[in-house]
């Protein structure tokens, strides 16, 4: 042996976590569900985080166990930070206690309008965090049916290309050679060093998303570096706001914040509440809401508003996603369109029993861009023949 050879690097015994990111409507929910399917997720905690006032994709996924987690306060590179942190916690110390039985990895599927940076910093930098757990790669996925469009309009789509280590080009079985190639020659120009991977209705091996690597900026592009910067120097001046306003006379910066329930991470305190800073994060215009049916709905009728509003205002459409109380129908019906395009409708095996879809109303989650919600509701509700309106 040679007495000058470097020692070989201990074992990371510190739990893998895989960033699953993408623009809305890329087909995440779809992929994790073929992905826990697979044995190789049999010890994996999962935590979903979503945008709007109504949780969804949680009541998709068909793993809804003690390890699933529902970040559903807000974009989780905003005013879910704090619940990372304490989801993440939460999983280790449950672990710890044997509440969790053989916890090996954690799987996070941000929000579509998550930025990865603030994310990717949290876990690189955040101290109880980056001693458990370690970052095992950054997996976007690409919609080959509207990438082109999303990257030319959204910025957020940009960085989850870019901070990439793997490529996932979904709905391959959807879009044309010469689109798909478009796409692929696109995302390589934001991000060549990340392997493409073209997926069909959402089937993957895990092995094409695991086993990434520890998240190294150096090796993708120089704009990288910089936003993770970006977020180094805005996590600082956060703590120097906060260690302020803790000293300011009559602060409440020491009160602690309530215990919530341990699957269901929300924010319950008002430090977890987005700054301006924060907000500005996400274009301004981009919006979501909520619209709620008290009746079941005429499917025909229905589907007939649904493909008008999107030929209207389609452009301005990012995602509706939701269940649907159909008449004639005992099970809930899962409708997703992205911009101009309605995905085919499925229905889960029965309805959820937890709020807010244990009553069976029809509820559609909105993410737009400049469409008031009373011209939608005034489209739909003329055309359907019964009233919709925003949920509180």
């Amino acid at each position: 042996m040679n007495p000058d050879a470097s020692p070989l690097p201990a074992a990371d015994r510190r739990i893998p976590v895989t960033l699953l990111t993408g623009f809305l409507g890329a087909g995440k929910t779809t992929l994790l569900n073929h992905l826990l399917r697979q044995p190789q997720l049999a010890h994996c905690a999962v935590l979903i985080n979503e945008f709007g006032e109504v949780g969804v994709d949680h009541h998709l996924v068909e793993k809804v166990d003690e390890s699933l987690v529902v970040l559903d306060s807000g974009c989780i590179c905003c005013s879910v930070q704090g619940d990372l942190v304490r989801a993440l916690k939460g999983l280790f110390m449950r672990a710890l206690r044997r509440e969790l039985k053989g916890l090996r990895r954690v799987l996070i599927e941000t929000t579509g309008l998550a930025d990865p940076a603030p994310v990717i910093h949290t876990l690189m930098a955040e101290p109880f965090l980056c001693e458990r757990f370690r970052i095992d790669g950054v997996v976007t996925a690409v919609d080959a049916t509207h990438a082109l469009d999303q990257l030319a309009r959204q910025h957020e789509a940009v960085r989850q290309v870019a901070m990439a280590d793997r490529l996932l080009l979904t709905k391959c079985d959807l879009a044309e050679p010469a689109a798909r190639a478009a796409v692929s020659a696109r995302i390589a120009q934001l991000n060549p060093g990340a392997r493409q991977v073209e997926v069909c209705a959402g089937q993957l091996a895990p092995d094409e998303i695991f086993g990434c690597g520890l998240y190294d900026a150096a090796g993708k592009q120089p704009d990288v570096a910089a936003w993770l910067g970006e977020e180094a120097l805005r996590a600082a001046r956060q703590r120097a706001a906060a260690a302020s306003a803790w000293r300011k006379p009559g602060s409440s910066g020491g009160r602690k914040a309530g215990a919530g329930n341990p699957i269901v991470a929300g924010a319950g305190a008002e430090a977890s509440q987005p700054t301006t800073t924060e907000r500005a994060r996400h274009d301004a215009e981009v919006h979501s809401f909520v619209l709620t049916f008290d009746a079941p709905l005429p499917w025909y009728e229905f589907s007939d508003a649904l493909a008008l509003l999107l030929q209207l205002h389609g452009a301005r459409v990012l995602r509706i996603k939701g269940l649907l109380n159909v008449e004639g129908d005992p099970l809930p019906r899962v409708l997703q369109c992205v911009q101009h395009s309605v995905y085919s409708s499925t229905s889960l095996p029965a309805w959820p029993t937890e709020p807010p879809y244990d009553d069976r109303r029809s509820r559609l989650v909105f993410i737009v861009r400049a469409l008031p919600a009373e011209d939608v509701i005034t489209l739909l509700s003329s055309l359907i023949g019964q009233p919709a309106h925003v949920s509180s």
